[in-house]
């Protein structure tokens, strides 16, 4: 036998291992290249985080090499996806095997690794959880350098790592590979958009769903909800089918947009790719801001650029350039304060939160998407849930006008929505702005947990702290 060959005992390697490993290693080179005491950060192309960070003139990660599934596995439904693979060529290399990840965020340009370490919830969070919850194991940079490969098996000596990366936003290591689970699709989803005219009525529905996975006998794979006002609420409840019926599916990528159609259709038909991307076209509602739902100004707007990383480059710019609000003190507008934000808050609260919502804050359309965690006997210590209640994402992104004198930077809204979702023990996710006390954080986002990993995977702190990072915003 010649030497080249392999014993029977030994297991080839995958065809992507080599040339994943060799950018493996051009990053490691990277990494150990940026001086001591210099932040390290990725240099990436997008992003879908909403609070601004001190300006370094440090070169990032350059991680662009990591866009791309290495491997769809059908038989066993799984797949082997690179941590900045976004969510749209992760779909893109699934749907074709009638596979898809078993959570997927709303919009095309979240990267897996980022939904890991930074969260993200969607429609089919009721039966999934999180994205993270569907992680089988995880090759993890951290900040020593090192390239870990974690999973939560009760053997693997990292896998504190694995349980603690999730909400760490990049500041114990950054995922490079990850091997998700997967669930078939079918080809269409047939949505019933079911009107309530109180939150208590809407969240009693809500609990029945979670608990049954149907409503009026008819099974409910999909889950989420639009509020236009106290007294209209509506639950979109989204069943896979394989067969469309007599019905022609919808296309709200062009002139139709779909979360106008909540309040006019009550039964409606989308191939799972549109229904998956479904929210993506105006970015929710908020391309309202910029015009793009006129009639005239969407007939012109090419078809192509109807997507929510448009979007973000023009809010991106307006922040360079102040324009906005050089334009409302020319106006002698009052000054407004952006409050984009998700939060949760236990079913049982929503009702409460809403109402408070609806009286001091008053953003419409508000987005709603319950959440289950997937497996009760796991703990995830930095966003940590009681496993025996559901949860429900209140979504909201908009601006809102200040009495004279409140500056923006103070967060005066931001700041009493984060007291009312204390008390209701919720919590917020951290894409966007926060302005917690160091005590208060600490206690809501496992700070004990996360001090030990830190110290572990991270010793001489070459990356960021997770207070600094996402309050400090540094």
């Amino acid at each position: 036998m010649s030497a080249q060959m392999q014993s029977p005992h030994q297991v080839a390697p995958p065809p992507w291992r080599a040339s994943y490993d060799a950018r493996v290693a051009d990053l490691r080179r990277q990494y150990a290249a940026i001086p001591q005491g210099a932040p390290v950060r990725l240099a990436k192309r997008t992003s879908n985080l909403f609070r601004q960070r001190v300006a370094t003139m440090t070169p990032g990660l350059d991680v662009q090499a990591f866009d791309g599934v290495l491997e769809v596995d059908p038989i066993n439904r799984t797949a082997q996806v690179q941590g900045m693979t976004t969510y749209e060529h992760l779909v893109a290399a699934t749907l074709p095997y009638g596979l898809m990840p078993l959570c997927v965020p709303q919009l095309k340009t979240i990267t897996l690794g980022g939904a890991v370490t930074g969260l993200g919830i969607e429609s089919s969070s009721f039966r999934w959880g999180l994205p993270h919850e569907s992680v089988i194991e995880m090759d993890i940079l951290t900040g020593e350098g090192r390239v870990l490969t974690v999973s939560g098996a009760p053997d693997d000596p990292h896998r504190d790592l694995y349980y603690g990366f999730p909400n760490s936003y990049g500041t114990l290591g950054y995922a490079l590979r990850l091997k998700i689970e997967l669930e078939p699709v079918l080809s269409y989803v047939r949505l019933r958009h079911v009107r309530f005219d109180s939150a208590q009525a809407m969240a009693d529905a809500i609990s029945q769903i979670v608990t049954s996975q149907e409503w009026d006998g008819v099974p409910v794979h999909f889950l989420d909800g639009t509020i236009f006002s106290p007294s209209e609420q509506y639950l979109s409840l989204g069943q896979m089918v394989s067969d469309r019926g007599t019905m022609t599916p919808s296309d709200y990528t062009g002139m139709h947009i779909y979360y106008r159609s909540i309040q006019t259709k009550r039964d409606d038909l989308l191939t799972i790719h549109d229904y998956i991307w479904r929210w993506d076209t105006d970015w929710f509602w908020c391309s309202r801001a910029f015009g793009t739902q006129k009639p005239l100004v969407r007939r012109l707007w090419p078809k192509g650029k109807l997507r929510s990383d448009v979007y973000w480059k023009i809010i991106a710019w307006d922040r360079r350039t102040k324009f906005s609000s050089k334009a409302t003190r020319v106006r002698r507008k009052p000054a407004r304060e952006e409050v984009v934000q998700d939060i949760e808050v236990p079913l049982g609260k929503l009702p409460e939160f809403l109402d408070f919502f609806h009286r001091e804050v008053g953003i419409e359309p508000v987005w709603i998407c319950p959440l289950h965690q997937r497996d009760p006997s796991e703990r995830w210590p930095l966003y940590e849930f009681d496993p025996a209640v559901t949860y429900v994402n209140v979504g909201f992104w908009s601006t809102v006008p200040l009495p004279a004198g409140v500056g923006p930077a103070e967060g005066r809204v931001n700041r009493r929505i984060e007291q009312v979702v204390t008390e209701m023990d919720g919590r917020k996710s951290l894409y966007s702005s926060a302005y917690y006390s160091p005590a208060e954080f600490g206690s809501i986002y496992g700070s004990g947990a996360y001090e030990g990993l830190k110290a572990a995977y991270d010793p001489q702190s070459r990356l960021l702290d997770l207070y600094d990072k996402v309050v400090r915003r540094r």
